[in-house]
């Protein structure tokens, strides 16, 4: 009995002494990695789309003789195998028809962004649901909306905003909205801003009503208005409705989220054509901080303030035009602007 229990209380020493030895070598590891920053779960880089496709499909300007022009926006975005649908114009059925005559097909497009509440960007969802769905029945069937786009807009007329009905006509289709209230990834490398913080008092806009908000009736500054922002090898490609947020804050603020990431592409409506020429020049050194490559100002852009801008970047006259319908923007390839928009 003495000689196993010596044997015993040899083994049982023998296990406690590798044991203090073996935590003797972790404790100096852990310190070591004690004085590191925790992994960060942002510190792998961003994905990035590699096939992208920008088209056209309402703006004023028609850039050949397919299409209809109207003061409007609509823009379909391909890109990596993934198809949305950003605004739908402001006449019921234009862009239907431009994308019949364009020979786009939109049956397969789920998903819908609407920059902001304004009618010339919202006129066409209901016909082009309806449509769309007639064969294949979740064709268009989400849309995505900012945080304020269902606000009251209250008018001595009555409600002033078609989004408050248009709500419950889409919904009633079996649609449904997935309202942001802050920045979100809807797809790989494709970021929606959601509402935009305006740094510079840029004042993108030309409304002079009120809004009904949670903090009660103020100056209607379209705080919904958001843009999308598409992360490529190139550098961001940025498409906007009408950049009501300002033009400067949408990129300042998606900046935040791709540090040191020029700016392939501006596209879209920049709201700039009621602008000073003092507006105009301050609005293109901005965007100089940006490297901004290419820029199809469309919509409410402004013809002159487009060339204004191109001439005070110093682009070519390839990588700076007037958007007009059936118009592009293909990653790696630059702009298609149509005969006119040349």
């Amino acid at each position: 009995m003495n000689k196993v229990s010596r044997f015993r209380w040899i083994s049982i020493s023998a296990v406690l002494l590798a044991l203090s030895l073996l935590i003797a070598s972790v404790q100096p590891l852990a310190q070591a990695q004690g004085t590191s920053p925790a992994p960060n779960v942002h510190s792998a880089p961003p994905v990035q789309i590699h096939a992208l496709k920008v088209t056209l499909l309402s703006t004023m300007l028609v850039g050949s003789v397919t299409g209809v022009g109207e003061w409007g926006f609509s823009a379909l975005i391909e890109a990596d195998g993934h198809r949305v649908l950003l605004d739908t114009g402001a006449h019921p059925d234009n862009v239907l028809q431009n994308a019949r005559d364009l020979k786009i097909d939109l049956s397969d497009v789920k998903e819908v962004i609407l920059t902001h509440n304004h009618w010339d960007h919202v006129g066409g969802l209901m016909t082009l649901r309806k449509e769309m769905m007639k064969s294949n029945p979740s064709a268009l069937s989400v849309v995505h909306v900012a945080r304020g786009i269902f606000y009251s807009r209250p008018a001595p007329q009555g409600e002033d905003n078609r989004m408050v009905a248009l709500k419950k006509e889409y919904e009633a289709t079996g649609g449904r909205f997935i309202e942001h209230e802050a920045a979100a990834e809807i797809f790989p490398g494709a970021w929606l801003t959601g509402p935009v913080p305006r740094k510079y008092p840029e004042r993108n806009w030309n409304v002079s009503g009120k809004v009904q908000t949670p903090a009660g009736l103020v100056e209607d500054t379209i705080p919904e208005d958001q843009s999308l922002v598409l992360n490529t090898p190139e550098g961001l490609v940025v498409v906007t409705g009408c950049g009501h947020a300002g033009i400067i804050n949408i990129l300042t603020f998606a900046r935040e989220e791709f540090p040191n990431e020029p700016v392939d592409a501006v596209i879209g409506g920049l709201h700039l054509f009621p602008a000073t020429d003092e507006q105009l020049n301050w609005t293109a050194d901005k965007m100089k901080d940006f490297k901004v490559a290419n820029l199809m100002g469309a919509h409410c852009t402004g013809i002159e303030a487009v060339y204004r801008i191109r001439e005070r970047l110093g682009l070519p006259r390839a990588s700076a035009v007037v958007g007009s319908v059936g118009s592009s923007f293909v990653l790696g390839e630059g702009i298609h602007p149509g005969p006119l928009a040349k």
